[in-house]
């Protein structure tokens, strides 16, 4: 018989946490994860899974009633919207300029549909231009599929021009707004997006771990006219519909992550009573803010300022400078926690997030004096 380890309890400590995410947790948020579980089909539990619907449509500012939780992180997001919507044969527009919308092109890859990418360099937002060039080219192409917010560089894309684009040459449109959710104007029902993924651990400030999707009426046919299976069984909308429809009376179809749901339902709660616009403006202030720190620290940012992401702030690492080692310093001496570049940006750039919770004075007021302490020192 295996003997069993000796192993003290795990006692993380306090980070301030301003990467790529997750993002710092309001401590109400925290709280809410820690009540009572009940059952993931209690009575008391599908009340707050329509409240928690309801603030979700809030956020995504939509009315479309398939509009829910995925439990699983961004990725599951991402793949829910592609399995259930393409089939194989399918032609679809991926517009890529960072390392998520690759993973886009690979989501289609494996839903035996064809992908026609549009590549912008990384830094820069996709060009509605040559969008519209390959709708044109392609007149099979049934979706486009975009990054709203690039969380690999900080670049900010136009999806109300995208999305308008898409419809004007009888597309749908599939929006990754993992980052942007909650910190910058994302509005689905004007702007008319199809089918929208976002993540819990950015700027909602909550947990890791669930990621809101919704989808418009126009993809829910989509869905309900396919001639093949999901591929997916779990994460297949047309058997988990019946669990977040409305009413007292669900499907069983998987445990809810209760718990984490409880931590969702309390940081959309928070994000209400703050209002949608006025935290927009908020992590936009803190931006600002940084910016006006960083530069005479000598940290250029990759973005240019008019497509630049207030809430992921990649800046380049000045010559000389070990990457590794300043944010190994930065964890150990200030608690403090900065990204890593990704892909082409690896070894080049940090990304500094001001996400949600994390996106206050006090944050960027340490982050300035911790960059500027060990930048000195390692000069």
């Amino acid at each position: 018989m295996i003997k069993a380890p000796n192993i003290a309890a795990f006692n993380p400590p306090r980070r301030i946490l301003m990467g790529p995410g997750p993002s710092d947790v309001h401590p109400q948020v925290l709280a809410a994860q820690a009540k009572p579980t009940i059952g993931h089909l209690d009575p008391l539990f599908i009340t707050m899974m329509d409240e928690l619907k309801q603030l979700l449509q809030y956020a995504f500012q939509t009315r479309n009633e398939m509009t829910l939780a995925v439990s699983a992180p961004g990725s599951a997001g991402m793949e829910t919207c592609f399995v259930n919507l393409l089939q194989p044969g399918d032609s679809v527009i991926v517009c890529r300029n960072g390392v998520f919308g690759e993973r886009m092109r690979q989501n289609v890859v494996r839903c035996g549909a064809t992908a026609i990418t549009v590549d912008n360099a990384w830094g820069e937002p996709v060009s509605p231009a040559a969008v519209e060039q390959a709708l044109k080219d392609h007149p099979e192409v049934k979706f486009v599929a975009f990054v709203h917010a690039e969380t690999s560089t900080g670049a900010l894309s136009d999806a109300k021009t995208l999305c308008a684009l898409a419809k004007k040459y009888n597309c749908l449109s599939i929006v990754d707004a993992v980052t942007s959710l909650g910190g910058s104007e994302l509005r689905v029902d004007d702007w008319g997006i199809d089918a929208i993924y976002a993540g819990s651990q950015k700027c909602l400030s909550c947990v890791p771990g669930l990621s809101p999707v919704s989808f418009s009426p126009a993809a829910v046919e989509v869905i309900k006219a396919r001639t093949v299976p999901v591929q997916s069984w779990f994460l297949d909308q047309s058997l988990v519909m019946a669990y977040w429809s409305g009413g007292a009376k669900r499907s069983y179809h998987h445990t809810a992550p209760v718990n984490a749901l409880y931590a969702l339902h309390e940081s959309l709660r928070l994000l209400a009573a703050e209002g949608l616009e006025q935290a927009w403006q908020r992590h936009n202030d803190m931006h600002q803010l940084l910016k006006t720190g960083l530069e005479p620290l000598g940290l250029n940012f990759v973005v240019a300022q008019e497509s630049r992401l207030p809430q992921l702030n990649a800046v380049f690492i000045p010559e000389g400078v070990d990457d590794a080692a300043v944010r190994k310093q930065l964890l150990e001496d200030y608690n403090l926690e900065i990204g890593a570049g990704l892909g082409d940006l690896a070894g080049k750039a940090w990304r500094i997030g001001l996400m949600g919770y994390a996106a206050k004075r006090e944050n960027v007021a340490l982050c300035l004096q911790a960059l500027q302490n060990v930048l000195v020192k390692s000069a």
